[in-house]
């Protein structure tokens, strides 16, 4: 209410018209008074789902959906990604069919994050299966408890399931549930897109917290210990100096929060990605023998996302693993760079002007 959800948003949106580079006064200000931070909680809202809700929806949207996204009065969840369509999410084959006030959805999508405990979902679908595949999608904001949507937990290595496959039989959306106008589907999924390598990249904003902050502290241990060598020693500090370039580049990229977010966010993103596997890697050789087995490998449904790790630093080395899948591939974003930024010859995309409907699929 006071505008400090997102500074730069809109008053009475959750922000008051100022400049981004001031939220992160803002969110010091929040921890040092003690406020707990549920951002791993409702990540797809506060990360994905509100900034898109903000750049592209009508009053009306925003009124509704921005003050119970930032108060964690509602969980989001986002579906995108599909069997047939993860890295080449413009593939996607669920179907939304107009019925008058209304868009009649099928189909299956997958990795959903939080899907079990979500309230709305970010919804990306075909509309139009006659004009090139970035052409005909649209973008829906789909209340989870509508009849037809189903929820399966999908068990991850580390025993828990955080992700999900969504079934969607004739489930029923109504045209005011459009976000950014019928056909658009694909220039509103890039904002999404854009903000969730940006805010899947920025934690954690202070030097050495997060996961080289538990590689330091275990570090310390196994020395006092006796037990490393100078070899360990230079592995941790290689990873400390990417780990605080990484944070510099994140720093930079939050600055631009609310704004289009530019190549900082594809860039942090895949840095974060293969340094949390790094260090969660060196953590468990850390570990010795403990390393090697996890105890409680039962199967639970969290309410958070574990994007960043955990306490367990086994379990955590297991969940880092999907960082350079979620949220972009790794590959992906080193093409995006390639290309959009280095300037490099592009990939052949030969199905690019192709109705989707003529497009082969496997």
């Amino acid at each position: 209410d006071a505008g400090l959800a997102v500074v730069n948003f809109g008053a009475g949106f959750g922000g008051r018209g100022l400049d981004s580079s001031l939220q992160a006064a803002v969110e010091e200000r929040f921890a040092a008074a003690g406020a707990a931070d549920h951002t791993m909680r409702n990540i797809i809202a506060l990360g994905m789902a509100l900034p898109t809700v903000h750049a592209h929806g009508t009053d009306a949207q925003k009124a509704r959906y921005l003050r119970p996204g930032f108060c964690g009065e509602e969980i989001w969840c986002q579906l995108f990604s599909e069997p047939g369509a993860g890295s080449d999410l413009a593939a996607l084959a669920t179907r939304a069919v107009r019925d008058g006030d209304e868009f009649v959805v099928n189909g299956q999508k997958i990795w959903t994050s939080l899907g079990h405990v979500a309230d709305l979902g970010i919804l990306l679908a075909r509309t139009d299966p006659d004009v090139p595949k970035h052409a005909g999608l649209t973008y829906f904001l789909l209340d989870m408890h509508t009849p037809g949507v189903q929820v399966r937990p999908l068990r991850q290595l580390t025993g828990e399931a955080e992700f999900n496959e969504v079934y969607l039989t004739d489930v029923r959306i109504p045209l005011a549930n459009v976000l950014g106008g019928v056909g658009q589907g694909w220039r509103v999924a890039m904002t999404t897109l854009a903000n969730e390598r940006v805010f899947l990249s920025r934690r954690p904003a202070r030097r050495g917290e997060g996961p080289i902050g538990q590689a330091v502290e275990m570090y310390r241990q196994e020395a006092s210990d006796g037990r490393v060598d100078a070899a360990v020693t230079e592995r941790l500090m290689q990873l400390w100096t990417a780990a605080e370039a990484a944070r510099l580049t994140n720093a930079r990229a939050a600055s631009q929060a609310g704004r289009q977010p530019g190549p900082e966010g594809s860039i942090a993103k895949l840095q974060m990605a293969e340094l949390n596997k790094a260090i969660y890697e060196l953590c468990v050789d850390l570990s010795g023998d403990a390393g090697l087995l996890i105890d409680g490998y039962t199967e639970t449904a969290p309410d958070f996302a574990a994007v960043h790790g955990g306490a367990d630093v086994r379990k955590a080395y297991l969940r880092s693993l999907a960082n350079p899948i979620e949220g972009g591939t790794s590959e992906i974003l080193r093409t995006i760079l390639g290309e959009r930024v280095l300037g490099l010859p592009p990939e052949p995309r030969v199905d690019r002007d192709i109705p989707w409907k003529d497009v082969r699929r496997s």
